[in-house]
């Protein structure tokens, strides 16, 4: 005997027909099976997720803090996931490049950003005409956590600890220079400097690895950069680290002392990160995403090597990170207009 398969709508028609069901409750069903098939579909969908590798497209070039963090975790992530996940390093502009890459990307899950503060927070802020709306163009996924910022200066500068340096800038203007690789590093400068009336020239650079080694080599005198640099030429005297942006001294240099600790709480940038897909990133596939990253950040391997890095890694929800996220941006603009910085 032959058989038939009925799909939803064919077997709510049969027993219409055997009068078991009355038309109007039939259409009622009709759409509820619509509806539920709509929402299946994506579910069926994030269950097999990913069956393919993974893009982490990281805004910094090869060997600095960003670009060793991202693949700390990106190999961390691609254990749990089952899947490769491969860095892709497009540096410049501030991270816009990066970021203009991954949000023209489809919104599959496939392609990641790592975002900063500077790409997802001082560009927007800063710019006159913005290449982007962040909370527009990008899915927040989750936090990773906060790089450790250390004011790093050239021992040719005689000052010894950080009112020393302050006074002595403050005393020669025009007379130094300093380095950054991102607007973030420029503004904290900024900040730190204002509280002296101190002002120097700055220097752009597309990496820490370069900024820092012109720092060595004594062509600028002054940058702040993270833990996976600043301690080892720091040991070697090469450059002399005065401060931290972090809350608490940090284990890799415990004699800096914190920009608290020095009665200057209203330093108020501190790097971080997180990871982002481009904008419509289904919820099933943030959830997933969002979920391993977290279990990724947690895996006792990564910790350790993030920990080695100055990094303090820790991971949210998308929703509270979307709200941190938009916390840090706001604050952002507060400062930028409280003490009228403007960039070129």
């Amino acid at each position: 005997m032959a058989t038939r398969t009925l799909t939803r709508q064919g077997v709510i028609s049969t027993l219409t027909r055997q009068g078991v069901i009355p038309t109007f409750t039939r259409r009622r069903l009709i759409a509820a099976a619509a509806a539920s098939a709509a929402w299946a579909a994506p579910a069926a969908w994030a269950q097999g997720f990913p069956n393919k590798p993974l893009r982490l497209i990281v805004g910094f070039a090869p060997g600095g803090a960003a670009d060793v963090m991202a693949r700390i975790i990106a190999k961390g992530l691609g254990a749990q996931l089952g899947q490769q996940v491969n860095v892709d390093n497009k540096p410049g502009a501030d991270g816009i490049l990066a970021a203009q890459e991954a949000m023209r990307a489809p919104a599959d899950g496939y392609t990641l950003l790592l975002g900063t503060n500077t790409a997802l927070v001082a560009v927007p802020a800063l710019r006159p005409n913005p290449p982007y709306d962040p909370f527009k163009a990008f899915t927040p996924i989750s936090s990773a956590g906060e790089f450790s910022m250390f004011l790093a200066v050239s021992p040719t500068l005689p000052s010894r600890n950080l009112n020393e340096f302050l006074d002595h800038v403050a005393a020669n203007p025009g007379k130094y220079n300093s380095a950054s690789s991102n607007s973030a590093a420029e503004l904290a400068m900024l900040q730190l400097l204002s509280t002296r009336g101190g002002k120097v020239v700055n220097a752009r650079y597309k990496g820490d690895v370069q900024a820092m080694t012109d720092l060595v080599g004594g062509q600028v005198h002054m940058m702040f950069s993270t833990g996976t640099l600043v301690p080892t030429f720091a040991k070697d005297g090469k450059i002399r680290p005065l401060l931290t942006l972090l809350p608490q001294r940090s284990p890799l240099l415990p004699e800096v002392p914190t920009a608290t600790e020095l009665g200057l709480g209203k330093l108020t940038i501190t790097p971080w990160a997180g990871f982002f897909g481009p904008a419509g990133l289904p919820p099933e596939i943030t959830a997933t995403l969002s979920g391993e990253l977290r279990k990724a950040l947690a895996r006792p391997d990564v910790h350790e090597q993030l920990v080695g890095q100055g990094f303090s890694s820790y991971g949210m929800g998308a929703t509270e990170f979307g709200a941190f996220f938009r916390k840090q941006y706001d604050g952002f603009v507060s400062t930028v207009r409280e003490n009228n910085v403007k960039f070129e």
